[in-house]
């Protein structure tokens, strides 16, 4: 499969991709923002919590831009937010994987604790479940746009009734 299939405009999918990277980037950046409250230096390890985690200046100015760059996935919508959630959650997947090796040692600059790579597991596999859905699965029904786009003789002969565009 491509990751650039195409998606029609409408489609319903472009919807969980486009919620799901606005909500989650909406949390990085408030989750930053509060970070960026507590007056702590930019690479302490000693901050305090924020949402139940540890902060500092990076991890802050780290989440909102990610938190930016997610809403502004959201905002073009479509396939490039689902591709969008796919690597960004694989990053926050491997974010954890090296923080939760650095967390005991002097080089833990964005001041992680555990509950930071729950977190960071969490929120990349949310946002690699939203990104893929729709996309990557062995029974797409044939009404999907990438079922139709890997199977085009079978959807050329089963073709979709036209669907009516939503007023407004």
């Amino acid at each position: 499969m491509k990751l650039q299939d195409h998606l029609s405009a409408d489609h319903r999918l472009g919807q969980v991709y486009r919620y799901s990277a606005g909500a989650i980037g909406l949390f990085l950046i408030v989750f930053g923002i509060l970070g960026f409250t507590n007056n702590v230096g930019f690479f302490s390890t000693t901050g305090d919590h924020v949402a139940g985690m540890t902060s500092n200046g990076a991890l802050s100015l780290l989440s909102v831009l990610f938190g930016a760059l997610l809403v502004g996935g959201a905002a073009v919508g479509g396939n490039f937010a689902s591709t969008l959630n796919i690597c960004v959650g694989i990053l926050f997947l491997i974010s954890g994987w090296v923080n939760l090796g650095l967390i005991a040692g002097p080089h833990n600059i964005l001041n992680f604790r555990m509950r930071n790579v729950i977190f960071s597991f969490a929120v990349g596999l949310a946002l690699l479940l939203f990104g893929m859905y729709g996309r990557v699965t062995l029974h797409l029904p044939q009404d999907n746009p990438y079922w139709r786009n890997r199977h085009p003789e079978a959807a050329k002969a089963n073709p979709l009734p036209p669907r009516a565009l939503p007023h407004g």
